[in-house]
């Protein structure tokens, strides 16, 4: 059993490194750190306990067979942020279409919402994306996701090129 998701998809483009230098929350110990040969049921943990306020069900829909070849191939980077040991956020970075580097993935664990991780995690995210050289940097978002993402791409240098509606056909519950 299914249901329908709809959702306006607004795409960001951001041409040029972050000017400014974000420091991480004080009241945290945090290291952020690259997962070298990510494992499915790890991925699965972050994406789903991350992505189940905003309806994140793409990643949810492929096997495991298909999400490790999605995750552990070449030109893909999985960074997991860890706040006083535990997972905080994830970014995950996108090589593989052409010479632009996307955002493929970018959220924060429930309860570090509001205390300043998600802006300096994704600064990290663009500071380790534009250590690649690219034309640009990408991301997309939709109307499902955090209330405040879109927002905080804008204040970070993206802008948006375009937008469009989509509908997803989600698992039930």
């Amino acid at each position: 059993m299914t249901r329908r998701l709809e959702m306006i998809v607004t795409y960001l483009r951001m041409d040029h490194p972050p000017h400014e230098h974000v420091h991480p929350p004080a009241n945290f110990k945090i290291a952020l750190m690259k997962v070298k040969n990510p494992q499915v049921h790890y991925y699965r943990y972050l994406y789903n306990t991350i992505g189940e306020n905003y309806e994140w069900v793409d990643r949810q829909l492929l096997s495991d067979e298909e999400l490790a070849s999605e995750i552990q191939a070449d030109g893909v980077e999985l960074y997991v942020a860890y706040v006083d040991g535990a997972p905080g956020g994830y970014f995950e970075l996108d090589s593989r279409k052409g010479n632009d580097v996307w955002l493929a993935y970018f959220g924060i664990m429930p309860q570090f919402i509001g205390t300043g991780l998600g802006k300096w995690l994704l600064h990290e995210a663009l500071v380790t994306g534009w250590a690649k050289k690219p034309d640009a940097m990408r991301v997309e978002t939709c109307t499902l996701d955090h209330p405040r993402a879109l927002p905080l791409y804008q204040r970070m240098g993206f802008s948006p090129y375009k937008r469009r509606n989509k509908v997803v056909e989600a698992p039930e519950g």
